[in-house]
């Protein structure tokens, strides 16, 4: 099972604005009289960037794609077999999910601001499950084993 997380939408709307302030622009110097070239070139720009605004509105970058071997953040690849914890850590750009490795040098950061709020949640728990999976951890439930069940 494969799952993803993209950037929110809205982290990109700068891009949607300048495409159309440059409309904007367009607009005026149409109004002022300006050569049609110029008022081309601006059309032309304004438009490319207002379309490519709404492309990545529509589908924003992915951050992390979680498989059942394997998590992929920002393009990095690394085995759930190599992740030996999750939480939460203080960054200069805000509070972000960590994932230590094997390496203690190369911690996979996912920053909490990039993923839609209502997502986080289900993004915590889902990377708990699938290092517990990859490491052959179980939830306890809360009852004792059999005699049976020695560990002996």
């Amino acid at each position: 099972m494969r799952t993803t997380y993209r950037m929110r939408a809205g982290r990109f709307l700068g891009i949607l604005a300048a495409g159309l302030i440059i409309l904007g622009v367009a607009a005026v110097l149409w109004a002022l009289g300006l050569p049609a070239v110029a008022v081309s070139v601006f059309v032309t720009l304004g438009g490319m960037i207002t379309l490519a605004g709404l492309w990545i509105l529509a589908r924003p970058p992915k951050v992390a794609r979680l498989r059942d071997n394997e998590i992929e953040v920002r393009g990095v690849r690394t085995p759930w077999t190599d992740v030996t914890e999750v939480g939460r850590v203080d960054t200069t750009h805000g509070e972000a999910i960590v994932l230590r490795t094997k390496q203690p040098d190369h911690p996979i950061l996912l920053p909490i601001s990039w993923i839609s709020p209502k997502r986080v949640p289900s993004l915590e728990t889902t990377l708990r499950e699938k290092l517990n999976a990859a490491h052959g951890y179980t939830i306890w439930d809360g009852t004792a084993p059999d005699d049976a069940d020695s560990a002996e």
